[in-house]
């Protein structure tokens, strides 16, 4: 993260001694990156942080990936995925893969029952509530999130999320770190003047919140056979028993209503549009914007092979100009791999001309290795979209 915080006690200097009321000392753990040569923060424990009475296997599904082959553009229909609503699912178990490679995993959840507690221990978590609320409690404390909220969890951060009613979540579990882009940050991390945010745009856990409990079960997804594997530790203490803690490692919100759209005379490239970055790949947000003022200008994207990418565009609110007439609506997520060129379905180059402002709301996600399908994707694969750019007879 950009910046330091301090939440709960603490002692003046780390790495000393810190007790409770009675005398007793709290157990210090530092939760860091790159080996002690990147961002942390110091928690300070009630209980060791490393104790387990119990173990087994967590069987996470189907995690299966398959290549994209025969070479095609998709499109998925995430809300097909649960016809049935969400009675007892749970935002992390169950998360159900649409798109995946060795850097990054895209799931999708409609969930309204509280998730288990839950650890990723392969990469950080990028988490956006495409409807509904939810509490997002982490060992850190709490974060609040509704629609267009990003939740960034790091890496080993044990969480739940519990739902106030349905929230619909589209997951990016990455391999690395997520973060905002490099060219936003100072060389000291401060978030520059050319940002779309700023620090004042995130939104930090309320404080640590200690948990009273006995033989807890948390959830863990780790590497393993096949890429991926869960394990579940029992432990014996409440894992929510953290009573301060500092340091510039830990959740945040940032919500897709204070993104600054970048524009310009003429059509702004999608970098415009980055919002975060992990290790070969960036996500990007299209938020509604005034568009280009050139007096030739044409608003939509013109046709692009980003020949070092596939790109994925999750479609969640208003009305998307360059995809009208392609099937494409809310919940929709589009597949553009690679060695494909793609752009505006046919029509929407010549309507676009003379608008002024752009109503819509995606996510973006561009990877720089080939994505594979998930169980989710085959299942809700339309069949048709490669065919949508085809002029109408």
């Amino acid at each position: 993260m950009p910046y330091y915080h301090r939440a709960g006690a603490v002692p003046p200097k780390r790495h000393t001694q810190h007790r409770d009321p009675d005398g007793k000392l709290y157990y210090e753990e530092l939760m860091g990156e790159e080996g002690f040569s990147s961002d942390s923060s110091l928690l300070y424990h009630r209980h060791i942080p490393s104790a387990v009475r119990e173990f087994r296997v967590w069987d996470l599904g189907d995690q299966s990936l398959v290549p994209n082959h025969p070479l095609l553009p998709r499109h998925l229909s995430t809300h097909e995925l649960f016809p049935e609503g969400a009675s007892g699912i749970d935002a992390v178990t169950g998360r159900r893969l649409l798109l995946g490679n060795e850097d990054v995993r895209l799931a999708y959840v409609v969930a309204d029952a509280p998730s288990p507690y839950y650890r990723n221990a392969i990469g950080d978590e990028c988490l956006y509530v495409e409807a509904g609320r939810a509490r997002v409690e982490t060992v850190f404390g709490d974060l609040e999130v509704g629609d267009g909220d990003y939740a960034i969890v790091p890496r080993a951060t044990t969480y739940r999320i519990v739902p106030d009613g349905v929230v619909r979540i589209c997951a990016i579990e990455a391999n690395s770190h997520i973060g905002p882009p490099r060219r936003y940050l100072s060389r000291h991390g401060q978030l520059l003047e050319h940002a779309p945010y700023c620090e004042r745009d995130l939104r930090l856990p309320d404080g640590p919140r200690t948990v009273e409990g006995e033989n807890v079960d948390v959830h863990i997804k780790h590497r393993g056979p096949g890429g991926v594997a869960g394990t579940v530790h029992t432990v014996p203490h409440h894992p929510f028993d953290v009573v301060g803690w500092d340091g510039c490692l830990y959740p945040y919100v940032f919500s897709i209503r204070d993104f600054e759209p970048i524009t310009g005379r003429v059509h702004q490239p999608p970098p415009a549009h980055q919002v975060f970055e992990g290790h070969n790949f960036v996500v990007c947000n299209f938020v509604p914007r005034k568009v280009d003022y050139h007096p030739l200008a044409v608003p939509v994207p013109y046709y692009h092979s980003n020949v070092d990418s596939d790109e994925v565009m999750f479609y969640c609110g208003g009305d998307y100009e360059a995809r009208k007439g392609s099937g494409i609506g809310q919940g929709s997520l589009s597949l553009h791999p690679g060695g494909h060129p793609h752009g505006p379905q046919p029509g929407a180059t010549e309507r676009s001309i003379g608008a002024e402002f752009f109503d819509e709301l995606a996510v973006m996600v561009d990877t720089f290795r080939p994505l594979q399908l998930g169980e989710a994707a085959l299942a809700t694969d339309d069949g048709v979209y490669v065919h949508s750019w085809e002029p109408k007879r």
